[in-house]
């Protein structure tokens, strides 16, 4: 007999997470435990060197609902949200980094929102005031400027789209990782892309937010690699390679 489908996939992508991987683990167990909902939690391997894998096999023993994909080389942080949000089985999908810069507690707002969205994400732009760790003015004002240009090259209307902390109710949303392609830092606009294009309603919702210091994130390398991707997403939609398709119905 199958175990019965769970609520809840909580996604976290990490590469060479070992040292950042248990607290968060930790938090997120104690988060599932008082909301009392049945919820499965994949961790993505991408590749990683440290004992990332390890981490989560030693916390089989007190959280029997996690285990590790393992992409088998290092792809990408697409890929890997790509790879653990096809192999959900929750009604819902969260995906979350593995330093949890967004609290797991902020998850509750997303989720109230897919009552009567397909699509919610965090957000650090719409009130920035519950950012209470900062990222450099440098990464900021970055930031600022990419959002700027998703918002001119692919038409959608959203102030932070790369905010790692988004959901979906799977039943609608399943499309989108089809049809992804981006295996970096800048899959997160195509698949908002792809949730417009597809009729799908998306909304943004501020939360809580703290920048940490070892983020993987190189400031000048990757705000170039993601206006690469951008653009990709655009000569993908102009080649046809998004075909629409009716959503199934909620």
């Amino acid at each position: 007999m199958s175990a019965p489908e769970p609520a809840l996939t909580i996604v976290i992508p990490a590469y060479n997470e070992e040292r950042r991987l248990p607290p968060t683990l930790e938090k997120i167990r104690a988060w599932i435990a008082q909301k009392g909902i049945a919820a499965e939690v994949l961790v993505v391997d991408d590749g990683s060197t440290d004992g990332t894998a390890r981490v989560v096999e030693d916390h089989k023993s007190s959280f029997a609902s996690i285990r590790v994909l393992s992409n088998g080389r290092n792809f990408g942080k697409g890929y890997s949200v790509r790879h653990g949000m096809r192999e959900a089985r929750g009604r819902m999908g969260l995906f979350t980094d593995a330093d949890l810069s967004a609290p797991i507690e902020e998850a509750d707002k997303l989720l109230a929102a897919l009552e009567s969205a397909d699509v919610a994400f965090g957000s650090r732009a719409l009130d920035r005031r519950l950012i209470f760790v900062h990222q450099s003015r440098l990464r900021e004002l970055a930031g600022i400027l990419f959002n700027k240009m998703v918002q001119l090259v692919l038409w959608i209307p959203f102030v932070d789209t790369q905010c790692g902390f988004k959901a979906f109710r799977m039943e609608r949303a399943r499309i989108l990782f089809e049809q992804q392609r981006i295996e970096r830092f800048g899959f997160d606009p195509e698949l908002l892309y792809l949730a417009r294009r597809h009729g799908l309603r998306a909304v943004e919702i501020p939360v809580r937010w703290a920048h940490h210091p070892e983020t993987k994130v190189h400031v000048y390398r990757d705000s170039f690699l993601m206006l690469v991707d951008l653009l990709a997403v655009r000569w993908n939609a102009l080649c046809g390679r998004y075909p629409r398709q009716k959503a199934s119905a909620a």
